[in-house]
């Protein structure tokens, strides 16, 4: 289906409403000319048969005007057929056709110079409309002048026009389903390029290629090279934005070691109720300073075009580091991974995602935690559950905020479950809990 503000139906209404302007006016000209080829042919042969006519006439034995001989078409020997001859007098006709049987021509009286050929349109026999041509001549010895008389039916015209104009119709419309197939094809042809280019953007999307590949027509080339160059700036500023986060953390972790030190002093020297006030606001800096920088650090990335990575490769990856954290716990990890799910985004997120999920589910675990995933309509659902206590429904949302904990005894910051919600946000999608059935 094409959409109604589709550049195809565009360029296709456009050319389909051309081609039949022009189609039109051609047919329109074309039968008006061959109209106007008939027509002359017809006079022509009508002043053929003047001529001839006027050539039979001559002066009689008695000085009156005779016809020597007859034209020899067969047509003006049969009643009312449309083709007819007469020669008129001062008194009325003198002679006429076979065909005209007992109707004599009657022409209007005008004045015609003598030998010049003219023409009127009269009614005939039958009701017939008559094309005549006729011209006056004088002979030699023979007294007055005689107006010279040959006509044909119009509706021989009419009807050849008429047949024509139906074989030009149905001419251009064959040649107007061809134009328009051709047009059809040609802006097929010539969107081509642009539906490269958006296969193109597309793969980027998807992570299969980095950059638009291939040779494009010069109307386009540009374009191609501006958004490859584009890509290019925008991978150097999230480069970029990961390097100042890290030298922020890096920076800002130096002084708060050394107050961690002064604390200590402070401690030592008798004071250790002020060290306690300090050394708690100093991890309440320390949270709020992971926490942001991991925000910053996944805004910076999070519109990164063609990042693509496997899950099942990064489960794996952190399940072997947390079995070695809960090395004392056996846990027993249960993974359904697909080899082909993806995730459509940079690796370190994914693996901040699932890292802080799994390390959650490691550490309220009994002795199971089970990974799996599936994929419905292109987005990925990732599952984690473990066989702990469970969380009840009215604590689920105070989870998902910042510095929430539960339990003093279980080491932790807080900050996992509000870094999770806000990478999962970022990326346009949502974090559930709820209870598990292992």
């Amino acid at each position: 289906m094409i959409a109604v503000n589709s550049l195809r139906l565009r360029l296709l209404v456009g050319a389909v409403i051309w081609i039949t302007l022009a189609l039109a006016a051609a047919g329109t000209l074309l039968a008006a000319l061959f109209r106007a080829h008939v027509d002359r042919r017809l006079e022509a042969e009508l002043t053929i048969q003047v001529d001839q006519i006027s050539a039979a006439l001559e002066r009689g034995a008695a000085g009156q005007l005779i016809l020597t001989h007859q034209p020899s078409d067969p047509r003006f020997r049969k009643p009312y057929s449309g083709s007819y001859w007469q020669v008129d007098g001062a008194e009325g006709p003198i002679f006429r056709s076979r065909s005209l049987w007992d109707v004599a021509l009657s022409l209007p009286r005008d004045a015609s110079p003598d030998g010049a050929v003219h023409r009127h349109r009269i009614s005939g026999p039958e009701g017939q409309r008559l094309i005549v041509v006729e011209r006056t001549v004088t002979l030699p010895d023979v007294p007055g002048a005689y107006r010279v008389i040959a006509a044909t039916d119009e509706a021989d015209l009419t009807a050849a026009a008429a047949a024509f104009t139906r074989t030009l119709v149905v001419s251009l419309a064959v040649l107007a389903a061809a134009l328009f197939a051709a047009a059809a094809m040609q802006v097929r042809v010539g969107l081509r390029p642009l539906h490269r280019l958006r296969t193109g953007v597309a793969a980027i999307r998807e992570g299969s290629i980095k950059r638009l590949q291939g040779s494009f027509p010069t109307e386009t080339q540009p374009l191609v090279d501006d958004l490859n160059a584009l890509l290019q700036r925008n991978e150097e500023i999230v480069s970029r934005g990961r390097i100042q986060a890290g030298n922020l953390a890096h920076g800002l972790k130096t002084p708060l070691s050394i107050l961690a030190n002064e604390v200590d002093r402070l401690a030592a020297d008798g004071a250790p109720q002020l060290a306690g006030s300090m050394r708690g606001q100093i991890t309440t800096m320390q949270q709020q300073i992971d926490y942001h920088l991991a925000r910053a650090r996944a805004a910076a990335s999070i519109d990164v075009p063609g990042a693509r990575v496997l899950v099942a490769p990064s489960v794996a990856a952190i399940r072997r580091t947390l079995a070695r954290l809960h090395v004392g716990r056996d846990l027993q990890f249960t993974i359904d991974i697909p080899a082909d799910h993806v995730f459509r985004g940079e690796q370190q997120d994914l693996e901040e995602m699932l890292g802080n999920l799994m390390d959650n589910a490691c550490k309220w675990a009994r002795g199971r935690v089970a990974i799996t995933s599936r994929r419905d309509d292109g987005r990925l659902t990732v599952a984690i559950e473990d066989d702990g206590p469970g969380l009840p429904a009215e604590q689920q949302g105070f989870a998902l905020t910042a510095g929430a904990r539960f339990d003093e005894n279980v080491p932790g910051t807080g900050l996992g479950l509000a870094i999770v919600r806000d990478l999962v946000s970022l990326y346009s999608g949502a974090i559930t809990l709820g209870s598990s059935g292992l």
